[in-house]
């Protein structure tokens, strides 16, 4: 990781270093930082120094890196050692070395490293829920909700805070902006009826995707109706219509009306009783610990074999899948102009 505090904290990072508390239960597990300098973790560039390359207690090491702004250069630094990528978001532009797991946190980073890395072995390990969302999360909407609409500023459009805010408002409704840090979130929710998460145009802008949507998830864990944008990793959980909704659905008189509807009787929208509780138990600690259990397994044994030195499979570049499409075409024309 990077780094774990000051303006590096963020949610992927607070994920990263749940999943490190998680590991810890399968084999000894260590938060390595490269960018900040920590005295409670060590630091990537120390341990390089000191570790010589072709070690063999190197070789007995799983090196995951997750930071894809990052992954390029730590690859390098790493490599000759056994190595794992953590992919969240996807689109990030580079391209992964034959032989590299990746351990993908949804479907949709998934497919893309299934286009773009065929011959890599591949893991879909999505993040779990904190514990506390399953423990105190109220969701069969009971208790007070002196929120109608929550909506957490970040990530948010335009759209949603400058046009459909303003609207809801205007209707009557009690619409909450958080902006600033909150204590405990799962209060927070649980007071909410319903919560808007609009990520989309924050990605799209950006030029990566939504890696896994967390926010959803802990909506729905309070009891909340959830509408939401279905870019990237959100499509992966929110089924429109039965876990979630879709906000920005055509027309802005829609979407008033929609949310208006679920603030008035969110009963009838909230998502079924027992699909839900399939999705959140699929989202537990526990599930995803059984996960990695599995996913480290199979990385192990990919390592085990290159580093017994079987070459690993590489999928062909780009160019010459083209060059092979276009001697296909040339060879059809070529036939037809013969006969």
């Amino acid at each position: 990781m990077p780094g774990t505090g000051g303006r590096l904290r963020g949610g992927g990072l607070l994920v990263e270093l749940q999943t490190a508390r998680l590991l810890q239960q399968l084999v000894p597990t260590e938060v390595v930082t490269y960018r900040r300098r920590e005295p409670e973790h060590p630091f990537l560039a120390d341990l390089l120094r000191a570790e010589p390359r072709r070690d063999p207690a190197a070789a007995r090491a799983l090196w995951i890196v997750s930071w894809g702004f990052d992954v390029p250069r730590q690859l390098r630094a790493l490599r000759g050692r056994p190595v794992a990528y953590h992919a969240h978001s996807s689109g990030y532009g580079f391209a992964l070395p034959a032989g590299v797991p990746v351990l993908a946190v949804s479907r949709n980073t998934l497919g893309y490293w299934g286009q773009w890395a065929s011959r890599n072995p591949l893991a879909l390990v999505p993040n779990a829920l904190d514990p506390k969302w399953l423990e105190r999360g109220r969701r069969d909407g009971s208790g007070e909700r002196p929120i109608d609409v929550l909506v957490q500023q970040r990530k948010s459009s335009a759209y949603l805070l400058e046009v459909l805010v303003p609207a809801l408002r205007r209707r009557g409704l009690r619409v909450e902006v958080q902006a600033g840090w909150v204590d405990d979130l799962v209060d927070l929710f649980n007071s909410a009826a319903v919560v808007l998460y609009d990520s989309a145009d924050h990605w799209r802008g950006s030029g990566v995707s939504e890696g896994f949507g967390l926010p959803p998830l802990e909506a729905l864990a309070c009891g909340c109706v959830v509408f939401s944008s279905l870019n990237h990793a959100l499509a992966d959980s929110l089924d429109p219509g039965r876990l979630g909704h879709q906000l920005g659905a055509g027309t802005l008189s829609a979407d008033l009306e929609r949310i208006s509807a679920a603030v008035a009787a969110p009963a009838a929208w909230r998502a079924p009783a027992a699909e839900l509780d399939a999705l959140l138990a699929a989202s537990s600690e526990a599930a995803q610990l059984e996960r990695w259990r599995q996913a480290l397994t199979r990385v192990n044994d990919h390592w085990d074999r290159l580093l017994a030195g079987e070459p690993p499979l590489q999928a062909p570049p780009l160019w010459r899948l083209r060059a092979r499409r276009w001697c296909r075409r040339l060879q059809r024309v070529l036939a037809r102009r013969g006969a």
